[in-house]
C-alpha cells in the first residue's frame, strides 16, 4: 500500500538494483533478468548509456526510498509523420505489492505527458502476447493494437 503520493522521477544509478528487481519479478521477466548479489555490468553500462543520452529516459515511480515502478522512454526520430518524432515506451513494470492501485496508470500518463512536452507525434509500446492483462491495461488507456510487431533475436550473451 502506498503510504504518500507516488513521485515519478529520474532514475538514478543508486537505484538500479531495486529497478533490475522489478524486471525480474515477473514470469518472463525471471527467464532473463540476472538478479544476484550484485548487478552484472551490463545493466551499469545499460543504465550509463541511457543516462547520458537525452534521447533516452529511465522514469522510475518511487514511494519514499521503494522503487515500486519502472519504464524506460525513448524518443526516436523519423522521417514518416514528417520528420516527426516518436516516443518509445518499453521495460514497464510496478512492483507486484503496489498493483492495482492506479499506479501503473500514472507511470504510463506521467510518460505520455513528457512525450508531448518533446513534442512527439506518437506514443508506442509493444507487450509480449503472453501478457493479456497487460494488453488490457494498454488498451483501456486508448492504446490500439493497429500493428504487429516482429523481433529477430541474436544469441543471447
Amino acid at each position: 500500500m502506498v503510504t504518500e503520493p507516488v513521485i515519478f522521477r529520474a532514475a538514478v544509478l543508486a537505484d538500479l538494483t531495486q529497478i533490475v528487481a522489478l524486471l525480474a519479478d515477473d514470469p518472463l521477466g525471471e527467464q532473463r533478468e540476472q538478479v544476484e548479489n550484485s548487478l552484472a555490468d551490463a545493466y551499469v553500462q545499460a543504465f550509463a548509456a541511457i543516462d547520458a543520452d537525452p534521447n533516452h529516459e529511465l522514469i522510475v515511480g518511487a514511494d519514499n526510498n521503494l522503487i515500486i515502478a519502472v519504464l524506460q522512454l525513448s524518443y526516436l526520430p523519423g522521417l514518416t509523420y514528417t520528420g516527426g518524432w516518436r516516443a518509445q515506451i518499453e521495460g514497464v513494470r510496478v512492483a507486484r505489492t503496489h498493483r492495482d492501485q492506479g499506479i501503473g496508470r500514472e507511470l504510463i500518463e506521467h510518460a505520455i505527458d513528457r512525450a508531448r512536452e518533446r513534442p512527439c507525434v506518437l506514443v508506442q509500446l509493444s507487450t509480449d502476447k503472453r501478457r493479456a492483462q497487460a494488453v488490457n491495461f494498454y488498451t483501456r488507456l486508448g492504446f490500439e493494437p493497429s500493428h504487429t510487431g516482429m523481433k529477430l533475436w541474436f544469441d543471447q550473451r
